[in-house]
């Protein structure tokens, strides 16, 4: 549960196919949570490398691993240490901070969670992005600008965190130095290190399906185990590209290092073979359209009707039988009855 919190959090700052595409991105997710149970720890850290995870802290096993073959024939024992450390003084500060929210909004004790999103990105320009958010349990919390470098409060909670973190520190200040300075020199690090597995190229499954409810038919566009994550997946009807009409899932990895997402797009039954998927991805030589096509050649109009035709036969045959075989019953019990013919106990 807490993972899934906090991985919303981040997927919300990976993108989507209809996004602007960055050259690379570091990122960094911290979740925390009031009651730990097994499988849910009390505290976890992930880094992700272009939205691939490649190392990870949580408070069960105390130690930060590598997830990745690049970053762990990169670093050595004192970046372990080091990063363990940093991790374990999370730790208490986050499990402060949920002691202090939990009394700020006035809750009882039950299964609270603390998460945090930050990182930066490398543009094509050779400009630097950078973004910073806390969540608590599931909300926006606190967000940091990246144009006025200013905190900015969700609610009058978290806007006594941003005037304390004004008035009393120069938390903007040291998080400006980072995103702008420190995250972006690691990033290039980290990119240096999996430069080969960067490069590789491993073009999109595409498969489309259609499902027809309430008179109207959606139409699904999955494209799977794609990577890099930069992907274009669109819906046209005809030459022209509906984007207004789509609904889009984010860029999701997979366990392997690839990537998955997905294009909806809602059509009038009659209409559906005027609606094709459009994918674009730097693993296709070239932009793949796709349509759907409906089981046996029919249509899935056609199909559910045969369904019910179908369903209506059984159910008379079923009737008819019934019927028979209570007519031979009746006429069994007035002394006429079908010969036995071969059966074994019958007499002569």
């Amino acid at each position: 549960m807490a993972a899934a919190l906090g991985l919303g959090l981040l997927l919300g700052l990976l993108g989507h196919p209809g996004g602007a595409t960055k050259d690379h991105s570091l990122r960094y997710l911290d979740v925390a949570v009031s009651e730990p149970s097994p499988g849910i720890p009390q505290f976890m850290t992930i880094g992700y490398l272009d939205g691939i995870p490649f190392e990870r802290y949580n408070s069960e096993r105390g130690r930060m691993e590598p997830l990745t073959e690049w970053v762990k024939e990169a670093a050595d024992p004192e970046y372990w240490d080091r990063n363990t450390q940093i991790s374990v003084q999370n730790q208490l500060v986050y499990a402060r901070g949920l002691d202090t929210l939990r009394d700020r909004y006035n809750q009882s004790r039950g299964v609270h969670t603390l998460s945090r999103v930050y990182g930066c990105d490398l543009l094509s320009d050779g400009s630097v992005s950078g973004s910073r958010r806390f969540g608590y349990d599931g909300r926006d919390f606190l967000s940091f600008d990246w144009g006025s470098k200013r905190y900015m409060a969700a609610d009058s909670a978290a806007e006594v965190t941003r005037r304390r973190w004004e008035d009393e520190t120069n938390e903007a200040e040291r998080q400006t130095n980072y995103l702008e300075h420190v995250c972006p020199e690691w990033l290039q690090k980290y990119v240096r290190y999996a430069q080969k597995e960067l490069d590789r190229k491993e073009p999109p499954d595409v498969h489309v399906s259609g499902k027809e409810e309430y008179g109207m038919l959606t139409l699904s566009c999955h494209a799977y185990g794609f990577y890099p994550k930069t992907i274009a997946v669109n819906w046209m009807k005809g030459d022209e590209i509906r984007d207004q009409e789509t609904e889009w899932g984010g860029v999701v990895p997979n366990s392997d290092g690839t990537f998955h997402t997905w294009a909806r797009i809602e059509a009038r039954p009659e209409e559906q073979e005027q609606y094709r998927c459009r994918v674009e991805h730097p693993g296709m030589s070239e932009p793949g359209i796709f349509a759907w096509e409906p089981p046996s050649g029919v249509t899935l109009t056609v199909v559910v009707a045969l369904s019910i035709i179908a369903a209506i036969v059984i159910i008379i045959a079923a009737v008819i039988g019934f019927i028979v075989w209570k007519r031979q019953s009746v006429m069994g019990s007035t002394g006429y009855s079908m010969a036995a013919g071969n059966d074994v106990g019958a007499k002569a």
